[in-house]
């Protein structure tokens, strides 16, 4: 691998002004296409051979006019007055939305008797020739732009229902560019001058450029979800700045030890661009797992960070080559920090100092460092998940602000309507004992009121709405869905928002082991071809699931329990979002293996070197560890403007990436791993000498690359005579 990924950097190094301007112009084509022929984005809800799917598949196929979308323009008269007193203003406003594009329908809150009992919220019911999940945010924006005239006559008029809900527009924030702006700060830190601190900026530019571009022309071949540009924006910065970053500093270092420039881009090329490689596919081979939960909104996520993980390997294997071949020594212009010498001892570092520190105690430091990991992830044992609902949004959102008039004015279960399809073609209920299941469901002490039932053109599909007493993300909702679905006779289903996203929770869960045990094996087989080893990848997976299940319970602490829920911004206690803990699966392991293959790559190169297992690890942290902590500094700025989005979903999202990659870069790094290859001594580098002839090789380091320094006398070596 290392041989390709050299040959690859000295091809961009040689030719740097036609690789430059190959980026330059595929970056602006894609940019191009996808606003031209790029796709809307749209979350697919379905859970595959769900009750709710067959529903509304029924619908789809017998009473289209039905499985249209709907969305609810909510009126409010101010406190003590009445809703009629403003009833031009509304008239006005219905008006103007029966004229928007996709609008097939609207009613008026007073001639349908849509207002509250006190007179002072009410709402209209819109129609739209599409459903929720394949509107797109232009007809919402369109309908929540025509209600402003109303707002100006003092009324307050907000968007609400499950189409607003669904295809809001994911709030934007100037917290972005601070993540941005602090990663820069720490890339000045670490390599002390300017021009190398932009170098991985402009990478992660372009990678982001170029990946949002790309999951804007796959969202023209299949439904995307909306969160997908955000979190492939996100990761995109994180790994297009961490790649460049690696490749960035070895070759500095190589130029540090007196190499000239081709030859220390060659050997950089050749160790860290490899190890970038392998990083890179590892997230790749984790992403791509969620196709394993057959949920289109998760696959469209692991499709689109793939896409932006293919870019930024793609700049750092050969942008970046050319970039700093075009550079040569002004890579060290605009220094900020007196140039420091080159180390020619690893003992002459604190890293070297504090990994033979652990290693001579390696029992206290993996006792202690895994007892705080196991007391984080304790509260994850009583995680409870569910689908977020328009509730759990910032209210500076108009769907939020809207959900919670409808909750004031007719319940909070009128949030979380249900809809009861009878396929009146099958055995059951027929159309004579429609109104005998209305007065059943009516009777259910979860729901609040029963529809008046709509029947297909065709007399054979009949749809009953019904509206429950809880809110939709209530536990109390979930049970009177499965009552509900165990009065009906069989030829009826149950569907609805509501239903949905409680279906797609139910899967999740029941999918999210198989899904674990995909990354595992696959990420186990990856690192023991690349190390021949059965010890090392084992103890990477134990590891990583250690800070990744810190990170869940620090989420369910701060977002279920309440913990500091004020330092977070945050309202109340929420349920944890049900496809986060598989995302955060997807997402943290394969970048906490990222860490793992650029310090155990530098390990092995040593190993391979000196054959000393204690020195070989104090060496590799010693060259590795202010890259991967500076590496894991950016990630956190980055994931940290998540944290202070105004969304709790973006919050849950960042601060349980955060909390992952804090612990992955301390207590796992530096303290776990070198207590437990200490402990393990050569037994770290076993493999069975069949099982090592039978597999190939894939090696991401390689030792002759590199620079040699003196190797100096380990702890358990007595010094030579010269």
């Amino acid at each position: 691998m290392h041989r390709l990924v050299r040959s690859i950097g000295a091809v961009s190094a040689r030719r740097p002004w036609i690789v430059i301007g190959a980026w330059l112009i595929a970056a602006a084509l894609v940019v191009g296409l996808a606003g031209t022929v790029g796709g809307s984005f749209a979350d697919d809800f379905a859970a595959p051979g769900s009750q709710s799917e067959k529903a509304m598949e029924l619908l789809d196929e017998r009473f289209p006019e039905a499985s249209g979308g709907s969305a609810r323009a909510v009126f409010a008269a101010p406190e003590g007055q009445r809703l009629e007193r403003y009833r031009p203003a509304v008239e006005a406003a219905v008006a103007r939305i029966a004229a928007v594009k996709h609008v097939t329908g609207v009613t008026d809150p007073f001639t349908a008797g849509t207002v509250s009992r006190d007179g002072r919220i009410g709402f209209a019911e819109i129609a739209f020739d599409r459903p929720d999940t394949e509107l797109g945010a232009e007809p919402i924006a369109e309908v929540a732009g025509v209600l402003e005239p109303a707002r100006a006559a003092g009324v307050r008029a907000e968007l609400g229902g499950d189409a607003a809900f669904v295809n809001a527009e994911p709030a934007t924030s100037a917290t972005d560019a601070a993540g941005l702006v602090a990663a820069l700060v720490v890339l000045l830190v670490a390599f002390g001058t300017v021009v190398a601190a932009l170098v991985p900026i402009t990478l992660a530019l372009v990678t982001v450029a170029a990946g949002l571009g790309g999951i804007a022309l796959l969202a023209a071949t299949m439904d995307v979800s909306g969160a997908a540009p955000t979190i492939g924006a996100v990761i995109g910065l994180g790994v297009g700045i961490d790649y460049a970053l690696f490749i960035t500093a070895r070759y500095r270092e190589n130029r540090a030890a007196g190499q000239d420039g081709s030859t220390a881009l060659a050997d950089a090329m050749g160790s860290a661009g490899s190890a970038v490689l392998f990083a890179g596919g590892t997230v790749i081979v984790a992403m791509g797992a969620l196709l394993l939960t057959g949920l289109g909104f998760l696959i469209s996520v692991g499709i689109s960070v793939s896409i932006v993980v293919l870019f930024a390997v793609g700049t750092a294997l050969t942008l970046l080559p050319a970039l700093l071949s075009v550079l040569g020594d002004r890579i060290d212009r605009g220094r900020l920090t007196r140039r420091r010498r080159p180390v020619k001892q690893a003992a002459d570092t604190a890293w070297w100092r504090h990994a033979h520190r652990v290693s001579g105690r390696p029992w206290p430091y993996l006792i202690a460092a895994s007892a705080v990991l196991l007391l984080l992830a304790a509260p994850a044992l009583s995680m409870r998940t569910g689908f977020p609902d328009a509730g759990d949004d910032s209210p500076s959102t108009t769907h939020r602000r809207a959900y919670d008039l409808l909750s004031e004015g007719f319940g909070p279960g009128f949030n979380a309507p249900l809809l009861l399809v009878a396929d009146l073609r099958a055995p059951g209920v027929d159309a004579r004992g429609i109104p005998a299941l209305s007065e059943l469901l009516a009777a259910d002490p979860g729901i609040a009121t029963v529809g008046t039932p709509r029947t297909s053109p065709g007399g054979d599909t009949v749809v009953l709405p019904a509206v429950p007493t809880t809110a939709p993300a209530d536990t109390e909702t979930s049970q009177t869905l499965e009552r509900v679905r165990g009065l009906v006779p069989a030829n009826v289903s149950v569907s609805g928002l509501t239903a949905m996203t409680d279906d797609l929770t139910r899967q999740l869960d029941a999918t999210l082991p198989i899904f674990v045990a995909a990354i595992l094996v696959a990420s186990f087989l990856l690192l023991m071809l690349v190390f021949r080893s059965i010890a090392v990848p084992l103890k990477a997976v134990v590891m990583n699931l250690l800070s990744i299940g810190a990170a869940y319970g620090v989420v369910v602490a701060v977002f279920q329990w309440g913990w500091l829920a004020d330092l977070f911004g945050l309202e109340g206690t929420y349920l944890i979002a049900s496809p986060l803990p598989t995302i955060f699966f997807a997402i943290l392991f394969g970048l906490s293996m990222d860490y793992e293959v650029f310090l155990l790559s530098r390990i092995r190169e040593e190993y391979d070197a000196t054959g000393d297992n204690a020195e070989s690890v104090a060496r590799g942290m010693a060259s590795s560890g202010r890259v991967i902590t500076s590496a894991a500094l950016i990630m956190t700025a980055v994931f940290l403007s998540l944290v202070l989005n105004a969304s709790p979903l973006a919050k849950m999202l960042g601060l349980g990436l955060t909390t992952a990659i804090v612990l992955d870069a301390t207590l796992v790094r530096m303290v776990l791993v070198p207590a437990a290859m200490a402990l393990m001594g050569r037994a770290n580098w076993w493999l069975p000498r069949r099982l090592d002839r039978r597999l190939p090789h894939l090696n991401v380091e390689h030792a002759g690359d590199a620079p040699r320094t003196p190797r100096p006398a380990s702890r358990t070596e007595a010094p030579t005579k010269g």
